[in-house]
């Protein structure tokens, strides 16, 4: 599937819900809600199951990954981009970080 087309399908999905009347403030929130959910999966990889990752695991953490990715395709959409935009966008920061040496460091504009 590509971006364009999960972005699509994804916003057919979305309620609209809004924070005091902002949906940005949903998609954020949301957004780091599930990735909570996905740093709580790896916690627990280490507490319960002494690190070790199986397929049906990784199956639990892949979906946790989906609703980060709906909320970022969410938030995304609610900005103007396309999340093939956002995608192209990264890689060229990090390409130019890497062209100047700059992958490890801090800052955003390094």
């Amino acid at each position: 599937m590509q971006f364009e087309e999960y972005q699509e399908k994804a916003a057919s999905t979305d309620l609209k819900t809004s924070i005091a009347g902002n949906r940005i403030v949903y998609y954020v929130l949301g957004l780091v809600d599930e990735a909570g959910e996905v740093a709580g999966k790896i916690k627990k990889l280490y507490r319960d199951k002494e690190g070790k990752l199986d397929d049906e695991y990784k199956k639990l953490i892949a979906k946790e990954l989906g609703d980060v990715l709906w909320y970022l395709s969410a938030l995304s959409r609610k900005l103007g981009f396309s999340l093939s935009q956002i995608a192209e966008m990264n890689l060229n920061k990090l390409n130019s970080r890497k062209e100047r040496g700059m992958l490890k460091g801090n800052g955003d504009n390094r």
